[in-house]
């Protein structure tokens, strides 16, 4: 790897990117007193050093002007917080035991997104491996890790991480992380890590000091001014995250990637860095070794996917399709689905997106998507919630809180039983009433801005119009909101909690029996979908064997008129009769091909 230390045997080898500076210091055991040891200038903006007496522990910090002393920004562990010393690690010193897993198919997948600090009591690496056997059971393939790169402070969601390579270390040391893959893939587990390359956190990332390179002012995001990924000096720059994709598959065997949030990446040049990134990672596991990249994609492109490139994308059109259904919501984004839901649903599961290139309004009135119908459903994760559609509520309230139960179960049985890979958000098993919002731990200026930048959020929406509502939003900063949001496992026991996990696990065994036996080799057109009444739907899909699989649902709270599909029954959720289908009914049925 070109960033980060390196162990020879000459000793550790030191390199860094500053093409700001004219010289760059190494401070070995980060002690005031030490001497500050000059590294050599290599060119084109790189320094490094090769120190004999340094080795595995040692800590340092890069001196790069006015005696700013900066972490490793490509350090494998930074066990004193992002402002902190870096730690030399051994990347070869863990003791792998899984030289047989290969990974597992795609299409095999059932994701469980969960996030480590508030998944178990101990909120660490260790603490999701005692609840692995649970997820096993539960019917899971996959766990998918929110962020763990080190972030500022005790406390946060992942996507302010500052040191893309290090583990934080509040979850454990890199070899936690590496035990936790070990033990998921002894079990058949795949495991998926979130990462974020659209931008760094707000405190601890100290780039800009030393390689302002890294950032370029042609075009902006959210964050400020974009990463140049496409300006002068940019090598360096995709390098760094296209190493960064492999460390994670490579020194940590993870299965793949979720890229978050791609559409705020800005590329003109070509290939677009995310083709580039595919197209390395692909060519560096080779083909024994199933990799999974996954994207969330705002603009909807469907250029990103497929063999060699990406393996799918987070489809909030789905979700969104399927929230308002359950909970009538309409406001914000969710106004783009409001005039037929149904409509919508059927799009997404049959042909993919919902917007293929139709205006959104919520998007002042812009184009949105690219044609999708092309590629198999497989090429699209499913869920009717994650960590953004809990979490950036204002209280953080999971659908359970938002809709009757009995629209919650219709929602589940269509998008767990569909060919589309589902994503589970961890608690909705068994239908968890704790919460799942906002957290983080700044200090400063920036704490306070974080918390009134939170509630200004939400002043857009009637129900916070006024002050009072508006301070009861809950301090991301507080650490009784990083403690509410843990999930409350002992709730398993109470018998409404029993029947959900009884409920999914129902769906999930039916979804691995019947079928993801049969998607393999499905081809993209494969769906046809119409609507009926104000809230039925029928869909159909050629399956890979040839067999035909078939929705019908009606998800609304009034009875409907509507003859079952041909084919063997393989659920039936709340039918009303012959020829009548009750309220938030779902049936589904296969017909095996000719």
């Amino acid at each position: 790897m070109p960033f980060g230390t390196r162990i020879t045997p000459d000793g550790v080898q030191f390199r860094l990117w500053a093409p700001g500076c004219e010289r760059v210091g190494l401070c070995i055991a980060d002690v005031p007193h030490e001497p500050v040891l000059s590294m050599i200038a290599c060119g084109d903006g790189w320094f490094e050093l090769t120190v004999p007496d340094a080795g595995v522990g040692t800590s340092y910090r890069f001196e790069v002007g006015a005696g700013l002393r900066v972490p490793d920004p490509a350090s494998r562990s930074n066990p004193d917080d992002v402002h902190g010393a870096s730690e030399v690690v051994d990347p070869a010193a863990f003791d792998w035991q899984d030289e047989a897993w290969r990974g597992r198919p795609w299409e095999e997948a059932v994701v469980y997104e969960l996030h480590v600090g508030t998944f178990s009591p101990e909120g660490t690496f260790a603490g999701v491996i005692e609840r692995l056997d649970y997820l096993l059971e539960l019917g899971v393939t996959a766990i998918e890790l929110m962020p763990v790169a080190d972030f500022p402070g005790a406390r946060n969601w992942g996507y302010d991480g500052a040191l893309l390579f290090a583990p934080d270390n509040r979850y454990g040391r890199p070899e936690d992380l590496k035990a936790l893959v070990q033990a998921a893939h002894a079990r058949g587990l795949m495991v998926l890590l979130d990462v974020v390359y659209n931008h760094f956190g707000p405190e601890g990332n100290y780039l800009h000091v030393y390689a302002g390179k890294f950032f370029t002012e042609r075009h902006h995001t959210l964050w400020g001014a974009a990463i140049n990924f496409d300006g002068a000096d940019s090598r360096p720059v995709r390098e760094f995250f296209i190493h960064n994709a492999l460390y994670w598959l490579t020194e940590y065997h993870f299965d793949g990637l979720r890229l978050d949030a791609v559409h705020a990446i800005i590329d003109d040049s070509e290939p677009h860095i995310l083709t580039e990134l595919a197209t390395r990672v692909h060519a560096a596991l080779g083909p024994g070794r199933r990799v999974h990249l996954v994207l969330e994609n705002d603009a909807n492109e469907a250029r990103h996917l497929g063999a060699g490139r990406y393996a799918a994308q987070w489809n909030d059109d789905i979700h969104h399709a399927l929230h308002i259904l359950a909970t009538g919501e309409t406001d914000g984004y969710y106004a783009d689905y409001a005039e037929a839901p149904a409509r919508h649903l059927g799009r997404c599961l049959a042909e993919g997106y919902a917007y293929q290139g139709e205006i959104s309004a919520y998007r002042d009135r812009t184009a949105r998507g690219e044609p999708s119908a092309q590629l198999p459903p497989q090429a699209f994760v499913s869920f009717l919630q994650n960590h953004d559609q809990v979490g950036n509520r204002a209280f953080g309230e999971r659908i359970g809180q938002l809709a009757p139960a009995a629209a919650v179960r219709a929602a589940a049985a269509v998008y767990l039983l569909a060919p589309a890979i589902p994503l589970l958000f961890m608690g909705e098993e068994f239908a968890a009433t704790t919460p799942f919002q906002f957290f983080c731990d700044f200090g400063g200026e920036l704490r306070e801005a974080v918390t009134e930048g939170r509630r200004r959020e939400f002043r857009k929406f009637a129900r916070f119009a006024d002050a009072a509502t508006q301070a009861a939003i809950p301090d991301p900063n507080e650490p009784a909101t990083f403690a509410a949001s843990k999930l409350d496992w002992d709730s398993i026991g109470d018998p409404e909690r029993a029947d959900w996990l009884a409920y999914y696990r129902k769906l999930l065994r039916l979804r691995r029996e019947t079928v993801v036996p049969r998607l393999r080799g499905m081809a993209g057109h494969a769906g046809a979908f119409e609507t009926f009444a104000a809230a039925g739907l029928r869909v159909s899909w050629r399956l890979g064997d040839g067999s035909t699989l078939r929705l019908l649902a009606n998800l609304s709270d009034q009875p409907v008129d509507a003859a079952a599909p041909p084919g063997e029954m393989l659920f039936a959720l709340e039918a009303a009769g012959q020829g009548v289908l009750g309220p938030w009914s779902v049936l589904w049925t296969l017909e095996e091909s000719p």
